[in-house]
């Protein structure tokens, strides 16, 4: 049989016992304390009480004069009884200077040997004490009657011991009425403290809670992803490993506390961690990092911040316009299959109708021509990956009725580019400025695409230039700087949207510390130039173009 383990209570509820036992604890210390301390002065002040109504009686005339009476206590009888019944003691005993009483509330001790001290009266001293006497305990004071320098006689008046503790146990039930009732409140207060407290840990203990934060910890540095909490403030409320790795966030800097704003991020992705509403799956660019940003707003009644999830899909990025450049070049070849098809059916053509020398000129005359623009293309651009994506890219613009050309003051021997400048880079920037200024010439008047690369080298070394120019209708001044940002675009948005080609292009460059401008060409039209130093080291990151 399976013995039920109680299960710890939650956090808030060993808060609230440990709070209520504090509480009854503060309070029943408090009451002893007080029902202590009112006792002794409740005795101090029957003492005083006693000693004034002493003196009151003895400093009487009427006293005086019935003390040199035959019979003192015929007189001072009635005298103390109605004393008593006007004060609040319990006695009034009057006796001569031997001890022998004239008074007493028992008329059958009048006669008797008073039951206590009275040699410091005797003294000529009043004085208190607590003596138990013929009525039980009690608080007296004794003081000398004088009849000029002489001592006739001793007054004693007294509060039983029983009448003390009955005040005192009065006043301690209102104490402990207040005291119950402090208890309540105080009970009630940490119970609502604690349900608030309750709902805010979802009713776990003090153990599950730690297991929590342990497991947050390593959930947090083990997640590759990058993960920012921002309050409602927008300012860092969390940031993991791998979001200070996307952002390009120092480790060691402590950025908790710091607004969105002050992080040093590119204008358009402060904008999305800034902004009220979800963000789904949005590409933003960093100085060298390509980041699909999700943001989500955390609620509770009322907006309390939110959380933004970075995933880096730079690499992704990167082959997705290779896998664009392959298509392209398969595009092209299909279109130069297709073209070459007709140009075979009609040298076949030309054969079947007996014209075997017009069939031969055909086909040469176009061999040379596809021979002609392969050696053009290879002669000034001998690198194999750039040469490989011109002549892709020249039968893909001929297809869309826009002519591509390889200026003439193009050089580039293969060889010369170090390995710190990936063929990846290079089809990334090339092959979207070709692309653009196709999309800009194509429909215009004798629609034209000048490519150039070349290496120029003067005093601060050797740089690789990679040129477009187009016949299109130019770039406005105006948006010189624009169109180089994420989401820019003066073409209809697609479904995957548009405005990341040139944003990736200047991502490219500045990663090796290059540079990407724009101009307008002398004829019309736009010139994109990308400035590339080459370096037998790779350059460090940051070391130049901004995205």
């Amino acid at each position: 049989m399976r013995i039920p383990v109680p299960r710890p209570r939650s956090l808030a509820g060993q808060l609230f016992a440990m709070q209520a036992v504090l509480i009854a604890v503060v309070v029943a210390g408090y009451a002893l304390f007080s029902y202590v301390s009112d006792r002794s002065q409740a005795e101090e002040a029957a003492g005083r009480q006693a000693t004034a109504v002493a003196r009151a009686v003895a400093d009487s005339p009427s006293v005086r004069e019935a003390i040199r009476a035959s019979d003192p206590s015929s007189r001072l009888q009635p005298y103390a009884l109605a004393v008593v019944r006007g004060t609040d003691v319990d006695f009034v005993t009057i006796m001569d200077p031997r001890g022998i009483r004239w008074t007493h509330p028992d008329p059958g001790q009048i006669g008797l040997l008073f039951q206590g001290h009275t040699a410091p009266a005797l003294r000529g001293r009043t004085f208190t004490e607590t003596y138990t006497g013929t009525l039980g305990p009690s608080v007296r004071a004794v003081t000398p009657v004088r009849d000029g320098d002489r001592i006739t006689g001793l007054v004693s008046a007294g509060i039983r011991v029983e009448e003390i503790s009955q005040r005192v146990r009065g006043q301690l039930t209102a104490l402990l009425a207040v005291a119950a009732g402090a208890l309540g409140l105080g009970a009630i207060g940490t119970y609502v403290i604690n349900a608030r407290l309750r709902r805010h840990t979802h009713g776990m203990n003090a153990t599950e809670l730690s297991h929590m934060h342990d497991y947050h910890q390593a959930a947090l540095h083990a997640v590759r992803e990058g993960l920012l909490m921002l309050d409602w403030q927008y300012r860092v409320a969390l940031i993991n490993d791998g979001g200070r790795e996307l952002l390009g966030v120092d480790q060691e800097e402590d950025v908790v506390g710091r607004p969105v704003a002050e992080l040093g991020l590119p204008a358009p992705l402060t904008g999305a961690l800034l902004a009220s509403e979800p963000r789904v799956d949005e590409v933003h660019l960093t100085a060298d990092r390509v980041l699909v940003v999700n943001t989500s707003p955390v609620t509770g009644g009322q907006r309390r911040g939110s959380v933004v999830t970075l995933r880096d899909v730079t690499e992704l990025q990167s082959l997705m316009g290779e896998l664009d450049s392959e298509r392209g070049f398969t595009q092209a070849l299909r279109s130069q299959a297709h073209e070459a098809a007709n140009r075979l059916h009609t040298v076949v053509s030309l054969i079947e109708l007996g014209r075997a020398e017009e069939a031969v000129d055909f086909a040469t005359a176009e061999l040379e021509l596809a021979q002609a623009l392969t050696d053009q293309v290879v002669a000034a651009v001998s690198e194999p990956v750039l040469a490989a994506l011109l002549l892709g890219k020249t039968a893909q613009a001929n297809e869309r009725g826009v002519e591509l050309v390889v200026s003439d003051d193009s050089r580039l021997d293969d060889g010369l580019l170090p390995d710190t400048l990936p063929a990846r880079d290079l089809v990334t920037i090339l092959g979207n400025l070709i692309d653009n200024a196709v999309d800009a010439a194509q429909g215009g008047v004798h629609p034209r695409v000048t490519a150039t690369a070349l290496t120029e080298t003067d005093e601060d070394g050797s740089e690789l230039i990679l040129r477009v120019s187009d016949t299109g209708p130019g770039v406005d001044p105006d948006h010189a700087e624009a169109v180089f940002q994420r989401g820019f675009t003066t073409k209809p948005s697609g479904p995957g949207g548009r405005g990341l080609g040139l944003a990736l292009v200047r991502q490219a460059a500045g990663r090796h510390g290059g540079s990407l401008s724009v101009t307008s060409a002398d004829g019309g039209g736009a010139v994109f130039e990308a400035r590339l130093p080459l370096r037998d080291t790779a350059v460090a990151k940051g070391s130049g173009g901004a995205v």
